[in-house]
Formats: C-alpha cells, sequence, structure tokens
C-alpha cells in the first residue's frame, strides 16, 4: 500500500453531529484507482464500539450508530494509530470547508477540460445520435478521455430522461438519459453535469456518451 499525510483538513459527520476533525489526515491507497482516508484515532470524536469481529467498530455519537463503519489496523505500524471510517457510511465529508463526494480527491490526479475542434460522430445501432465540430474534451489522468457535446449537437429527439445520477469528486453530480432507437432502449448512455464542480465548469450542460457503448468517431 501507499501511504502519505496530506496537508488538509479533514472533517466528517453522522447524522448532523461531528464524528472526526482532523489536521493530520493520512491518504492510504488500499485500492489502484483512489485513495482512502485513514484519520488520527485521538481526532475521532465519535465511540468507537467493538464488534464481533475483530478490528471492525460501530461508530456512535448522539445515539446515532453507523453499523461496523470503523476499522483499525494494529497490525501494521504505520496505520496502528489510525482509524479507517466508511465513506458511505457518513452523510457528509469535508475537505477544508468544501464537501467531498465519493471519495478523497487524489493528489495525483489531474482533469483538463479543452475546447477542440475535432470531429465526433456518435452512432447506436447505425443511427447518428450527436454530430459535433465543437466538443470539450475532457483528460482525467489514467481515464479515457470523454468527449462532451453541445446539446444542440445531439438527436435530443431519441433521449429519454432517466432516474440515474452519479457522483464525482472532481466533477459533481451527473444526471443520465437513455437513448431509444426504434424499439430498443439502451439504458444511462448518456450523462451530463448541469452545475459542475469548479475544475469541470466548462462541461456544464454539454452531453457525453458511454464510448464504451456507442460507436464513436473522432475526425
Amino acid at each position: 500500500m501507499k501511504i502519505e499525510p496530506s496537508p488538509k483538513r479533514v472533517r466528517t459527520y453522522l447524522g448532523g453531529r461531528l464524528v472526526a476533525d482532523t489536521k493530520n489526515p493520512v491518504l492510504v491507497w488500499e485500492r489502484p484507482h483512489y485513495p482512502t482516508y485513514y484519520l488520527p484515532a485521538a481526532d475521532v470524536r465519535a465511540e468507537l464500539r467493538p464488534t464481533s469481529t475483530a478490528d471492525l467498530y460501530d461508530v456512535v455519537v448522539d445515539g446515532t450508530t453507523a453499523p461496523a463503519a470503523a476499522v483499525r489496523r494494529p497490525e501494521s505500524p504505520e496505520l496502528r494509530d489510525l482509524v479507517r471510517i466508511e465513506w458511505s457510511a457518513m452523510d457528509e465529508w469535508l475537505e477544508e470547508d468544501e464537501p467531498v463526494y465519493v471519495h478523497p480527491r487524489d493528489p495525483y490526479k489531474r482533469v483538463d477540460v479543452l475546447a477542440s475542434s475535432r470531429h465526433v460522430v456518435v452512432r447506436i445501432d447505425g443511427v447518428v445520435v450527436a454530430d459535433s465540430r465543437a466538443p470539450r474534451i475532457l483528460f482525467e489522468t489514467s481515464l479515457p478521455p470523454r468527449y462532451y457535446l453541445p446539446l444542440t449537437d445531439v438527436r435530443m429527439d431519441l433521449l429519454l430522461p432517466s432516474a440515474t445520477q452519479t457522483r464525482c469528486p472532481y466533477k459533481g453530480t451527473a444526471t443520465y438519459w437513455d437513448v431509444a432507437i426504434d424499439d430498443t432502449v439502451h439504458s444511462d448512455v448518456v450523462w451530463c453535469y448541469r452545475s459542475p464542480l469548479a475544475e469541470s465548469q466548462k462541461v456544464a450542460g454539454l452531453a457525453c456518451f458511454y464510448d464504451e457503448r456507442v460507436d464513436l468517431a473522432v475526425d
């Protein structure tokens, strides 16, 4: 595992109550694509109540409990004084004074959004559903480029609103459309960030197709 200290102040809340507040968080890459926070045990305000599973704790604060939401790693010299709190078990996480979603931001990941004149054509089942010469290309470290297209260049008559939403710590909350071709509905093929986070503002209101699920031609 890669382990390094972070200079950010990190806070997390459960039921509106402060669970932890630290200026000394530690980033740990337990997964290959993004880190998680380990927090000094001394900076955890909530009660960590042991469960029947070793090293696993309930997080209890003012009568609200997140079952099995904390992990201690006493066998690790680097982590034995730290606590990992399950991200999704908490109601809110802050880096400094700003909310952050899904997981901590990776300090080695960068997002660049560049205007382009490349000709992008998207087909599904042989039907052209988008044709644009004014894409914004989003380059995100270790991921393929994504082509965000003006809605005026998309066959909006083929799009059906979806109830799906996803969140990204770098881009914000995305809403989705299905694409209907004849009698076939392709679910959640297109997404849009209506109010993206600051570093991704240039994709606001643009449509992006899953390259892996459509026929994409560039230039």
